[in-house]
């Protein structure tokens, strides 16, 4: 069949393969031009701990979200359009660190950004998970 795409997934070393191996999800796939990146946490990419401070959670889920994207081949943060995240503390803390790490990882675009406030996420110490949509053409 010409001109099928091809959906591929991608996970890296440490939280995203044992994710993949326990909860059957990936952190990324590619679908095309485009790399949709699944929501990331404030945790350590390579052990699973989640730091205590939201400025430290929402650092490493924006670094989460290079990782994952530069995984499936994207050149990370600068590619990226969308962006959705979600907060169990939406307050102005979260807001002064999500804007401070978007001017920091796209300082010359704004992509767009929804923001949620919800009751709890996946894990019990998580604050934050951020989804990236990025434009990658081959």
């Amino acid at each position: 069949m010409s001109g099928a795409c091809v959906i591929k997934y991608y996970n890296y070393p440490g939280v995203g393969v044992r994710n993949r191996q326990y909860l059957n999800y990936s952190q990324a796939c590619r679908v095309g031009d485009n790399i949709e990146c699944a929501g990331q946490g404030g945790w350590d990419p390579l052990n699973g701990s989640i730091p205590a401070s939201i400025d430290e959670q929402i650092d490493q889920a924006f670094e989460n979200v290079d990782l994952a994207l530069k995984k499936a081949g994207g050149k990370g943060w600068s590619q990226v359009y969308k962006i959705r995240s979600y907060h169990v503390a939406m307050d102005n803390a979260c807001l002064v660190a999500m804007i401070r790490n978007l001017q920091k990882w796209c300082p010359n675009h704004g992509p767009l950004w929804t923001s949620l406030g919800v009751e709890k996420l996946a894990e019990a110490k998580m604050v934050v998970e951020i989804e990236a949509e990025a434009y990658d053409p081959r």
